[in-house]
């Protein structure tokens, strides 16, 4: 009896397998374009390339949906990044001066990048440190040897892939000075290594370019200087032709030089031909070029830099030149590297396509087809083209809505190259998606751009513009733009990422789209509420306007803000995709904060922080009933004495100087510590939540809008109504009058207000939803009379859910009494930041569904808990509290997955979810000409990798809290590594875990060394 009497809430066995079979917390994969890339390397037999960022990140990418990525233990810039083609390993060298060996290993059928060695060359003695700083990492073609060459000149040779030095091998600056003519020494040094490469004909032979100009031949096997080239100018890069009877050297002039190599003389002081392709005047360096042979014609000769220094210093371009004509690729921001992509075939390298890797994004451009179209991408999209403001994710989207947009995004860039995308190796095993998701992202420059979110490839399938129905300063732009195309250099602007915005007020703060009837509202920065339906045909027609005040009849009140946006006057053209059919502009032209749609009763609402409104779009009419609009904690329902009173009470405020504003202030802080006898004990559990000022001058605003068909007069009667969530806690109900379908053009909506709640403590409502009889979420319009979704319950009371940023509470409806609250801030210190209904299913059985209530804190924590009950299940660390941009960008989907940024141009999916994950698997099929061999320490420069890819010491060193959750911008988690978080809230271990999780780890690994050799390899960092 006792035990059971006092055995600890929620300890229930079989609910525990529940909780087991529905919730699994996991990060999946990244979306979007890795922040802050610095190398590039690509494998043409594998057809992978690889990115590495300035956070030890290393990614590497095949076909859409082969993704794998690792994490160097340093947080150091990857500096360099080398194949070995074919082998499936992968050389980074850090700015640390640590070289790294990645190996592609297969585990569970699946690939999986490891680090598996690091090497560091050691100094020599009696010499600066600096001196042995690698700047150039060759790896031979026989993929048994890499090249370094250092800052001091000298080249080291490494065994590969054991990552042993080869001192015999080392050939050191005074033996090339030994065969340098004394006129050209002049006591000066030879300068750092810039350039090794390999004669595509003759392995044994080396082309090595030292900094200060001069090229050398060498002969590995006699160690003898076969031919010397004198060039003067500092040089910046080597490139060989295929058929090795001349070479082509960049130099810090801007210029580049093409000498013959022959068997005569062994010295040349003459190129065959020098140029400067932009001058005659300074230009800057040329910091990379490639020669590149194909059957067709003329060779291409591809380079980054070279700009005339005073008029273009500052673009940032890659030339193209094949005979007579030229290209000046022209990116907005840093080029970091380029490749190119081909088909080699004897002395023809026949070049398909040229990738180049930017600051801000990844272009290929297709060298096939005559004007080198763009290749658009199937994946490494620039999320942030132009600075998300806000996001947005539609689950189930039907077929026939997402063949239009595909369509319509088709139209959009017709000018896009037809080839298939380049880089295509490896083999994607996931599954194909069972449903269709879309996720929308809100611009700072107006557009709103529709994603493909089904699988591990984030595709861009169409943007929406909504900068050209007002009156801005593009057209100017453009003009500019075309008459730049006609001057020399002969520029080209490639790529989309324009960080610009022409007008700030363009910038889209909400959206809301009906995926069924393909209807769409997009609100801006300035007031702008957008009504939009999606035509298959290019139109032109004008837009309706139509102006709400919010604030008709007060008087004192100054708006001090942006001036609305002017619409365009007159029919506008809109090519095919979403056109507006109705302008709704609020005043005060202030930032829309909440939006929702209800295409079924032809309804929009938006809100603002000073008041909100409701737009029929179908009759283009605003709700005549001024009552809609506030401000403030009193809306204007309220008594004539309250209104005058609090109209005195704003005008008295308004003149108020900066220092009574302070004294203010501290007044209120004042009162806020005097609210509870300083004497009363607090109980442990609860935490004080300190009571807020009702007079707040952000209490107006509105935090969310909601429609929904329930019970509010009586319980007898169900029918439409708008609820409104403010940032004052209170909550406004409206009955609403909607005409059948078949009198919308005769009858107008009406609303009546209905009910009104007010929040003891006053926190700002998050988050409104009822639920029906049985205590589910109420469908989607449309979804019940199109057979997609049960007919709610109306038999039994419903009940509505508030989510505050403080606390949950479910009320009946409609008499609107209390049933149940969950207290989170006094619980667990922290506020509601996100919030979101989803349904989950369970891991074992596909027909077991539930509700829950996934919530995400200002602690970047998620809490889960059942509707409406409001009992907590579990909890999971998912986001840094340090990064506030990525919990402000979170969003939930239906289905128990989510998005949040981190980094400005990725997204970091994650999953609540057992069954419905998202994750990479893919193949890589490596056909190794020998196996990776676990050897001793060599020197003291040689570290082996522990099975974690790192040294135990580190691993040992963290607190098992930090392996599920902590998570970083610059950190790659594995997904599944978080997946074996304990599902109780308590998160309490206990020594038998620890040894039932010590035990199957050995017996993993004791399984894995029967297996084979190949497959002893250690685990590492998990790969996507």
């Amino acid at each position: 009896m006792m035990k059971f009497r006092f055995r600890r809430q929620g300890a229930d066995p079989h609910r525990d397998r529940i909780r087991h079979d529905l919730f699994a917390f996991s990060k999946t994969v990244e979306h979007g374009f890795p922040s802050q890339p610095s190398a590039l390397a690509y494998d043409p037999v594998l057809r992978v390339m690889a990115i590495g960022t300035k956070a030890g990140a290393v990614k590497l990418y095949g076909a859409p949906g082969v993704e794998l990525t690792g994490l160097h233990k340093e947080t150091a810039t990857v500096t360099q990044l080398h194949f070995l083609p074919g082998q499936g390993w992968l050389l980074s060298l850090l700015d640390d001066n640590t070289l790294h060996l990645w190996e592609v290993c297969q585990k569970d059928g699946c690939s999986h990048l490891e680090e598996t060695r690091s090497f560091g060359l050691p100094g020599r003695p009696g010499c600066s440190p600096g001196i042995t700083r690698v700047t150039v990492v060759l790896p031979m073609s026989s993929c048994a040897v890499a090249c370094l060459g250092t800052e001091g000149g000298a080249v080291y040779f490494l065994a590969l892939p054991t990552l042993v030095l080869l001192e015999d091998k080392t050939l050191f600056p005074d033996e090339i000075l030994q065969s340098v003519p004394d006129e050209y020494r002049c006591g000066k040094a030879l300068g750092p290594v810039e350039s090794i490469q390999e004669h595509p004909r003759d392995s044994s032979r080396l082309l090595i370019g030292y900094s200060r100009g001069l090229v050398v031949l060498w002969e590995q096997s006699t160690r003898v200087v076969q031919h010397l080239f004198l060039g003067n100018q500092q040089l910046e890069s080597l490139a060989w032709e295929q058929s090795g009877k001349s070479i082509v050297s960049s130099h810090s002039d801007g210029g580049y030089m093409v000498w013959a190599v022959s068997g005569a003389g062994q010295k040349t002081q003459q190129p065959v031909m020098s140029t400067i392709p932009y001058g005659p005047f300074p230009c800057k360096a040329i910091s990379k070029i490639l020669w590149r042979t194909c059957e067709s014609g003329n060779p291409f000769i591809i380079f980054s830099g070279g700009m005339p220094r005073a008029s273009y210093g500052d673009r940032h371009c890659v030339s193209v030149l094949q005979g007579q004509t030229l290209a000046t690729l022209d990116f907005t921001s840093r080029v970091i590297d380029f490749f190119t992509e081909r088909l080699t075939r004897g002395c023809f390298e026949n070049p398909r396509a040229l990738v180049v890797l930017v600051e801000e994004e990844l272009v290929a451009i297709d060298l096939q087809t005559p004007g080198w179209p763009t290749i658009p991408a199937p994946y490494l999209a620039p999320l942030h083209s132009s600075a998300i403001t806000c996001s947005c994710h539609v689950s189930n989207v039907p077929l026939k809505l997402w063949e239009r947009i595909i369509s319509a995004g088709e139209q959009q860039s017709p000018r896009l190259s037809s080839a298939a995308w380049p880089i295509d190796g490896g083999k994607n095993l996931a599954q194909e998606p069972t449903q269709r998701g879309l996720l929308l992202t809100g611009h700072e420059d107006g557009t709103v751009r529709f994603w493909d979110a089904s699988g591990v490839s984030l595709k861009p399938l169409y943007k929406l513009g909504t900068a050209g129905i007002f009156q801005t300063d593009c057209e100017h732009n453009d003009s500019l733009n075309q008459a730049g195309e006609e001057e020399w250099p002969p520029f080209r602007k490639v790529g989309c990422f324009d960080p610009y915005s022409d007008d700030p007020r363009l910038g889209v703060q909400k959206i809301a789209l009906c995926k069924y009837t393909a209807k769409m509202v997009v609100a801006g920065t300035a007031g702008q509420v957008l009504v939009m339906e999606l035509s298959d045909e290019k139109s032109e027609h004008a837009v309706s306007v139509a102006t709400v005040d919010l604030l008709q009849d007060r008087e004192g009140f100054t708006w001090k803000g942006h001036d609305r946006l002017a619409p365009r006057n007159g029919p506008l053209p809109f090519a095919p995709g979403f056109q507006p059919s109705v302008l709704v502009q609020c005043v005060p032209p202030a930032a829309v904060t909440a939006v929702t749609l209800h295409s079924e009763w032809n309804l929009v609402a938006f809100g603002t922080s000073h008041g909100f409104g409701l737009f029929d779009y179908y009759r283009c009419t605003l709700h005549p009933n001024d009552s809609l609009a506030m401000e403030g904690p009193l809306s204007r329902v309220k008594s004539l004495k309250k209104s005058l009173r609090q109209s005195f009470r704003r005008i008295r405020k308004s003149r108020v100087s900066g220092k009574k504003r302070l004294n203010a202030s501290k007044a209120n802080a004042q009162l806020a510590e005097q609210a509870g006898p300083p004497e009363v004990e607090m109980t442990p559990v609860q935490r004080r939540i300190e009571p807020r000022s009702a007079d707040d001058s952000l209490s107006g605003v509105v935090r969310c809008l909601y429609f929904a068909d329930t019970f509010l007069r009586d319980a007898a009667h169900h029918g439409p109504t708008m609820w409104a969530g403010t940032n004052s806690g209170s909550v406004f109900a409206y009955a609403l009058e909607v005409p059948s379908q078949e009198k919308f053009s005769e009858r107008a909506v009406e609303a009546v207000l209905g009910k009104e709640i007010q929040l003891m403590h006053r926190a700002p409502v998050v988050a409104i939803a009822v639920l029906d009889g049985r205590g589910n979420p109420l469908p989607e319009p449309y979804e019940v009379s199109r057979d997609l979704a049960k007919a709610p319950d109306m038999q039994g009371s419903h009940s509505m859910l508030i989510s505050s940023e403080e606390q949950f509470k479910v009320f009946t409806l409609p008499k609107v009494s209390a049933k149940t609250k969950f207290k989170l801030t006094a619980h667990e210190g922290c506020r509601v930041r996100k919030v979101a209904l989803v349904s989950l299913a369970s891991a074992s059985s596909e027909e077991r569904l539930e509700n829950c209530l996934a919530c995400l804190t200002n602690l970047g924590d998620i809490h889960i808990f059942t509707v409406p009950s409001l009992r907590p299940q579990v909890h999971y660390g998912c986001i840094r509290k340090e990064d506030i941009s990525g919990i402000a960008s979170c969003v939930f989907t239906k289905h128990g997955q989510g998005f949040y940024l981190i980094s400005p141009s990725e997204f970091e999916r994650f999953s609540l979810s057992a069954r419905n994950v998202t994750e990479p698997l893919c193949r890589l099929e490596v056909a190794r000409s020998m196996a990776t061999p676990k050897l001793p320490q060599a020197n003291g420069t040689h570290v082996p990798r522990s099975p974690e890819g790192r040294p135990s010491p580190t691993d040992s060193d963290r607190s098992p809290e930090e392996h599920p959750s902590a998570f970083s911008p610059s950190s790659i988690d594995s997904p599944n590594s978080s997946m074996e978080n304990p599902l109780d809230t308590t998160g309490d271990i206990t020594v038998e875990e620890v040894k039932d999780f010590l035990a199957s780890s050995e017996e993993v690994e004791r399984n894995l060394r029967n297996a084979s050799e190949d497959e002893a390899r250690p685990t590492g960092i998990l790969i996507k």
